[in-house]
């Protein structure tokens, strides 16, 4: 039987806040639980104490100006003596920025080995911000990575970015789905029905959604350019500061607000395509969950999703630097219903072996172990 870990995962974000983040870290914690490991989570305040009987440290954080609803952990204490009393094996450090620099430097003062998890574009991030520093927070973020024993990257565009950068030791690990939850089972004729015969006109119209935070880092005003297609439905799903914006200027879009579990699974497979506009992510997760709902994809080649989208096969590429790309590609989609058969059938097998159990069992006997000096062992028959 292989050797059972102890784990500590020092995270930028954690439930009640819901982002990219927060759930790979969730599943991670619960696979990890499952298989018989010990973790223990490491957040900013405010959250609970304890996720599924898994205790969760909380440190100090501040809410930033133009994003007050997610809090940035701070240097703290509390850190260091987490680490120092619950000895774990190995340091899992996911999106480090802010509280992950202080999780590494304590490991690294108590001899721990540790593992960066690079999820977030943060100097992105400030750039569609308009915000200053984009330079000095790329070193910054190189910094950490190139002092942590292994950097983890989910995609091609982000091993190139952090190479560019100078980190070392890069490993490509993906993102699972919860296959569980997510699947073409789920798709409401109802929900659908209602969606494409929502306003203006009697004849149904072809739902077209789009599923995240609706931020500006996630380019969501490039929604505009679909929302008056001949025959498209828009379906917004999420919630953000974008949101007023969005309602002001999609009048015939329909807004959910934020869904999750069997709510957004439902959601998911009620479309009859899925569009995603940011440009910069590093993964992009909701591409995964749309495929594995039986969904069309579109989406922008650049960053992580020219890695998880074969044009033309598991889903439609546009070009984000061609203003009349996304609508085309959209167009095309929404006018061909053979066509989004054929891709959302191949999209479902790409990601049917892609469940977390064995994202997660491929972190710990491939990375967690190899840092630690461990060969991976073989599970017991």
């Amino acid at each position: 039987m292989s050797r059972r870990l102890r784990v500590a995962i020092v995270t930028e974000s954690f439930l009640p806040q819901v982002n990219g983040v927060t759930n790979s870290v969730r599943h991670v914690v619960d696979h990890l639980v499952a298989d018989g490991h010990t973790p223990l989570v490491i957040a900013p305040a405010p959250g609970l104490a304890d996720y599924r009987g898994v205790p969760v440290v909380r440190t100090r954080s501040i809410a930033p100006p133009m994003y007050k609803s997610f809090p940035i952990g701070l240097p703290d204490q509390a850190v260091e003596k987490a680490l120092a009393a619950f000895r774990p094996d190995v340091v899992h450090l996911a999106s480090p920025i802010s509280l992950g620099a202080a999780g590494l430097r304590a490991a690294r003062r108590l001899g721990l080995p540790t593992v960066a998890v690079y999820q977030t574009d943060i100097p992105g991030f400030l750039r569609q911000y308009g915000l200053p520093g984009e330079a000095s927070v790329a070193r910054w973020v190189a910094r950490i990575h190139r002092r942590a024993d292994r950097t983890l990257v989910p995609s091609t565009a982000a091993h190139r970015k952090l190479e560019s950068l100078g980190v070392p030791n890069l490993h490509r690990w993906g993102r699972g789905v919860d296959l569980d939850l997510f699947g073409p089972s789920h798709r409401l004729a109802h929900l659908h029905d209602r969606w494409a015969r929502a306003g203006r006109g009697r004849d149904p119209h072809v739902v077209v959604g789009y599923v995240g935070r609706l931020a500006p880092e996630k380019q969501v005003r490039r929604l505009r350019e679909i929302a008056d297609l001949p025959g498209v439905r828009v379906v917004v799903v999420g919630d953000g500061p974008e949101k007023e914006w969005l309602r002001k200027n999609l009048p015939g879009a329909v807004f959910t607000g934020m869904l999750s579990g069997l709510d957004l699974a439902r959601a998911y497979a009620s479309l009859d395509a899925f569009v995603h506009t940011g440009e910069r992510e590093t993964f992009c997760q909701t591409i995964q969950e749309a495929q594995a709902s039986g969904v069309p994809v579109v989406a922008p080649a650049a960053g992580g999703p020219i890695d998880l989208v074969d044009h033309g096969r598991t889903g439609l590429l546009y070009d984000p630097d061609e203003p009349a790309s996304l609508r085309s590609t959209v167009a095309l989609l929404a006018r061909d219903q053979e066509l989004r058969g054929e891709l959302a059938a191949a999209g479902l097998r790409r990601v049917a072996s892609l469940d977390w159990r064995h994202v997660v069992q491929d972190l710990v006997e491939r990375h967690y172990r190899e840092v630690l000096g461990l060969a991976a062992e073989p599970d017991a028959a």
